[in-house]
């Protein structure tokens, strides 16, 4: 799967938006590729999840770990194609960490998968909680990469589909300069409308 198929499928469901939006890492964007609208179809959470699971074929893979909530989905899909368990971390006293009676066993082969990467904060935070329990993380996969390839998740990194797309600081925003009101999309979150100059 390429590029443009990716962005294809998010354009068809109505999941690549333009506007002004804080994305979960806090940073100011143009786009946003909103996952849930794409996933919430099974064909299409089907085909990225076949696809990024052609990447580590021949890997050994044993488990398939998401950060969530973005990455639940897309994880399960993936490890659906592999043959594998699926698992999430979640924030607990703001840290990722296995819950819920996951756990991994010393040196088994874990794949962390997300939906979309901007600054790797999720992902890398996956892989220390799994390193820390004793798992061999082999690597990292995404459906959209969209730090151009700059992201580092402290391991090998995979993507469907990666976009160079600018961030700003809120500080340097030219949107927020302008006065124009912005969306939080993100799952940290509430989504809200909120207008800078307040």
């Amino acid at each position: 799967m390429r590029d443009g198929e990716v962005l294809e499928r998010f354009r068809r469901t109505g999941a690549l938006l333009e506007g002004h939006f804080v994305l979960t890492s806090g940073l100011h964007s143009t786009t946003y590729l909103q996952c849930a609208l794409v996933l919430q179809y099974p064909p299409e959470a089907e085909a990225f999840g076949r696809a990024i699971a052609a990447r580590f074929e021949g890997q050994k893979i044993e488990t398939v770990v998401a950060p969530a909530i973005g990455g639940i989905i897309i994880g399960w899909e993936t490890a659906r194609s592999l043959g594998v368990r699926s698992l999430w971390t979640e924030r607990e006293d703001g840290r990722m960490t296995l819950r819920r009676g996951f756990n991994v066993r010393p040196g088994e082969s874990v794949l962390v998968v997300e939906d979309v990467i901007t600054t790797g904060g999720s992902t890398r935070e996956t892989v220390e909680a799994l390193r820390a329990a004793g798992a061999h993380v082999v690597g990292a996969a995404s459906i959209i990469d969209r730090s151009g390839g700059r992201a580092n998740a402290g391991v090998p990194r995979a993507a469907l589909a990666t976009l160079d797309v600018p961030t700003h600081a809120p500080a340097a925003c030219p949107l927020c300069a302008e006065g124009v009101p912005f969306v939080k999309p993100g799952s940290r979150k509430k989504s809200s409308i909120v207008n800078p100059q307040s």
